[in-house]
């Protein structure tokens, strides 16, 4: 496999409104082509679509992507089995996507904390 196969070892997600294809792209470690495929199979997925039918994600819309992504990489879910788990609301899926955001949340108050240290 040529991704990274732990979500731990993503970029963190910029305190942005707004992240373009490419940005998302980079953010996950998934190819544009992969994403715009996901938002065909996964409801859950839908971007902001903009002039020219350009997409902005939003900050909900990358964790999303990281939780898919944990799915079908690391937990070998195929896209039918991850669309259950994600549709089917198990609690396990709601613990690790809470976990992913206290995850992002710690990172970011950690670089809060250095910003007011300087």
């Amino acid at each position: 496999m040529l991704e990274p196969s732990n979500n731990d070892q993503l970029p963190v997600i910029p305190g942005k409104r707004y992240f373009t294809i490419g940005e998302v792209s980079e953010l996950c470690d998934v190819k544009p082509h992969v994403l715009r495929y996901w938002e065909q199979e996964f409801p859950q997925l839908k971007p902001v679509k903009r002039r020219g039918n350009r997409r902005y994600y939003q900050r909900q819309d990358v964790l999303m992507i990281r939780q898919i992504r944990s799915l079908l990489y690391d937990q070998g879910f195929t896209i039918g089995g991850a669309r259950l788990q994600l549709t089917g609301g198990a609690s396990a899926d709601s613990a690790t996507h809470y976990h992913q955001l206290i995850r992002q949340m710690i990172v970011e108050l950690e670089e809060v904390l250095l910003v007011l240290r300087t």
